[in-house]
């Protein structure tokens, strides 16, 4: 009998090892949260005369921006920017269209920002300029250039003391003639360093320890120009 009783409390012992509670809850993996993804634009198609906006007036249509759907998304910034003026609007949408009345015969940009809820991150799309087609235009400007290099106040170092400028031109009407490149130490550049050319890039001469300024006016092959706007930067 006393074996029995030492057999029972042994047994007991062990299944209270092996079954009891009181031992630690696996942890559960961490959640992962995804970023969203860049969404793709569509329409205003780049570098085009949009002529498809809805409620045309003399002076604004208004137009369906429409972009790929982004994965991991919640919801999107439409950010649109008045070229003429530099103003940007930010019109929010849960969908990949919205609507955004323009004003029409003006040069535009625009861009989408994805958002998620879950996380603080977002993805930028790429950038598309387009005219809003106007009344009776017979021809358009140009896109003013993109500056590419040097940046707004960048620090250069000298290399055989030359710099390369770098730009980019873009034109509805694929008719780009030239550029006009002003360049110097007056902080309003109004002589032509370098008069039709028709590189993207051109190297310019500088020292160091000194302040630079440029901009680019693009031409067309009808007569008109648009203007980067100053430029400037410093040599080490």
């Amino acid at each position: 009998m006393r074996y029995h009783r030492i057999l029972t409390v042994m047994i007991v012992g062990i299944l209270s090892i092996n079954c009891g509670g009181g031992g630690d809850e696996p942890t559960p993996p961490p959640i992962t949260k995804v970023p969203p993804s860049v969404a793709t634009l569509i329409f205003p198609y780049i570098n085009s005369e949009c002529t498809e906006g809805a409620n045309q007036t003399t002076t604004h249509s208004t137009i369906v921006f429409e972009w790929s759907s982004a994965a991991n998304t919640n919801s999107y910034d439409l950010v649109v920017k008045n070229l003429n003026t530099s103003l940007s609007t930010t019109h929010t949408s849960t969908t990949n269209f919205k609507s955004v009345t323009l004003e029409r015969g003006v040069p535009f940009s625009w861009y989408v920002i994805s958002k998620s809820t879950t996380v603080a991150e977002t993805a930028t799309s790429a950038t598309w300029k387009f005219y809003n087609a106007g009344l009776a235009i017979q021809s358009y400007p140009p896109f003013a250039a993109e500056i590419l290099a040097p940046k707004m106040g960048e620090f250069i170092t000298p290399i055989g003391n030359l710099v390369t400028l770098k730009w980019n031109g873009s034109d509805v009407e694929n008719d780009i003639a030239g550029y006009d490149v002003y360049f110097g130490t007056a902080n309003t550049p109004d002589t032509i360093f370098k008069p039709n050319h028709t590189s993207l890039e051109l190297d310019v001469p500088i020292v160091t320890n000194t302040v630079y300024y440029w901009k680019v006016v693009t031409k067309d092959m009808k007569g008109n120009t648009s203007d980067s706007g100053v430029y400037q930067f410093k040599t080490n």
